[in-house]
């Protein structure tokens, strides 16, 4: 399926809506504007293998240009609206984009591109196109500000191009970066299986079997389009025909809102939109008509056990979790009824066969943690990185994110942490994600990481950043709801597990997407020291 076979059965259909204004972009309008983007990326010189990076908010131009390079054997990167100038440069010169699409909205990350020494860096980059500003309507050629003298107006290059299809069109793809959040983030490329633009691929079919998005659904996407899940998911619900509203970001109450707005009946979260929306007062989550969500689907991070059974008791038994990773190279997942049975899964593998070793690659017995591989999944590479893609493989050829976990007697895989974020206290690891998991459902706390920072006897210890529910809870220094915190966490876990100290904090470095950048936390507290964790 493809959205060019919607464009022709049902022209005026919604492709996509964004969900604040309201604007809406049809299947025909789709393929049109992403035909003349692929007959432009043609017409800069572009051939099929080449890179391009996209710059953007949620923008209601943003998958003209990711349908245009696909049609056009392209590969895309999608960045980080939060980026500085500096890791954007970074990115934009380890992909080797030839092309770089940006908006007003992004016009002085933008500006500081084009200056010495960054613009020095990318000597690949040969244009520069500039977006009218999300908030202008689509195709107006009017923003709200001049286009920089080292863009060209998108618009206006784009209007010189004809609607027809290319004539050598091949499929292209998505090569995203990582996160960051343990060290530089690396570019991850998995080539497509066939050259045909509207072949079949592991995750329309997981779309299309266990979550049923087919034509008639409605698809809220409340996360940034620059992320693997809402992009892959929101490319595959239009593939399949279906409707998709886009957030321009995230808030609690605007998401229950726009559930019962547009009759959403599916929708991606991760762990933290759950909490921001369980946190809300009753009155306001009881005021919203919630009753055509037919599918929930939420990743990206652990989700503490006592939040998704709040979740599942407030929606009912419609989540579906899935463990992955941008890489591609496995897939587990578990619905909500099967879930229940074993509290804290992420599933079985769908994608791969999952296999469990220790330091040495040797399989290790059920119920035991260790590295997760995946056996027989789908190969990846990291961009530029043959040390860190020669890491991530078992001697059998078997591929790991780096994280730990268990599988149980029945096959079902549980997450221990991540491998970097272990904490090794006086011999002792420490995996820091029951103690987040614990913290966060306290009444006070709105976030938290727990990290290791340095101490003199045991090298590490345990400590907790706590973003507070109300920063009013705090302004005396803290130092009673610390001990509250610590004394919580001590009736729920063995000493060694909890915090020693905690600090306090207006709001955590956490992605947009719901990971937390730990090592920016951890960098504070090792500073003029030898960081293992780095």
């Amino acid at each position: 399926m493809h959205p060019h076979i919607h464009a022709k059965t049902h022209p005026n259909k919604a492709a996509y809506i964004m969900a604040e204004t309201g604007q809406v972009v049809t299947y025909r309008e789709l393929e049109d504007r992403s035909n003349q983007v692929a007959q432009m990326l043609r017409g800069l010189g572009l051939k099929a293998g080449d890179h391009i990076a996209i710059l953007l908010e949620n923008h209601p131009r943003y998958f003209e240009i990711c349908f245009g390079a696909h049609r056009a054997g392209i590969i895309y990167t999608a960045m980080s609206s939060r980026l500085t100038a500096g890791e954007a440069a970074y990115i934009i010169a380890d992909s080797q984009a030839k092309v770089l699409f940006t908006s007003q909205a992004m016009a002085e990350l933008a500006q500081a591109l084009t200056s010495p020494p960054l613009n020095e860096q990318m000597p690949v980059l040969a244009h520069r196109l500039m977006l009218d500003s999300a908030g202008t309507s689509v195709g107006s050629g009017t923003g709200s500000a001049p286009v920089p003298s080292a863009y060209q107006a998108y618009e206006t290059l784009l209007a010189q191009y004809p609607a027809t299809r290319i004539s050598d069109e091949t499929a292209g793809g998505d090569m995203l970066y990582s996160s960051g959040t343990t060290g530089r983030p690396k570019g991850v490329y998995v080539p497509p299986d066939t050259s045909e633009i509207d072949a079949n691929s592991p995750l329309l079919e997981i779309t299309r079997k266990a979550y049923q998005i087919d034509a008639s659904s409605i698809y809220l996407s409340p996360a940034p389009l620059y992320h693997a899940a809402p992009l892959r998911f929101n490319i595959a619900a239009m593939r399949l025909g279906a409707t998709c509203v886009i957030m321009e970001h995230f808030d609690a109450e605007a998401f229950l809102r726009f559930v019962q707005q547009y009759k959403a009946t599916h929708s991606q979260l991760v762990p933290t939109m759950f909490v921001r929306m369980l946190k809300l007062a009753p009155e306001v989550r009881e005021k919203y008509d919630l009753s055509s969500l037919r599918c929930a689907v939420h990743a990206a991070a652990p989700c503490p056990i006592p939040v998704k059974q709040q979740m599942i008791a407030w929606w009912g038994p419609i989540l579906w979790e899935y463990y992955a990773g941008t890489e591609g190279n496995g897939v587990t997942m578990v619905h909500a009824s099967e879930w229940l049975k074993h509290p804290g899964t992420v599933g079985k593998a769908v994608v791969g066969k999952l296999r469990i070793c220790d330091e040495q690659f040797q399989l290790l017995p059920n119920g035991t943690p260790g590295t997760i591989y995946f056996a027989e999944g789908r190969d990846f590479n990291y961009h530029n990185d043959a040390k860190k893609t020669a890491e991530s493989r078992h001697p059998l050829g078997w591929t790991t994110l780096g994280d730990v976990g268990y599988i149980n007697d029945e096959g079902y895989l549980f997450l221990t942490d991540r491998k970097a974020h272990m904490i090794i206290s006086g011999g002792v690891n420490i995996y820091p994600q029951e103690c987040e998991n614990l913290l966060i459902t306290h009444p006070k706390v709105l976030d938290c990481a727990v990290i290791g920072v340095p101490n003199e006897d045991f090298g590490e210890e345990v400590k907790a950043v706590v973003q507070p529910r109300d920063m009013r809870e705090v302004a005396d220094g803290g130092k009673a709801l610390e001990q509250e915190l610590i004394a919580f966490c001590r009736e729920n876990l063995s000493p060694i597990k909890c915090p020693r100290s905690i600090d306090f904090e207006a709001e955590l470095p956490r992605h947009a997407t719901g990971k937390l950048y730990k090592r920016l936390l951890r960098d504070r507290y090792w500073a003029g020291r030898t960081n293992k964790l780095v």
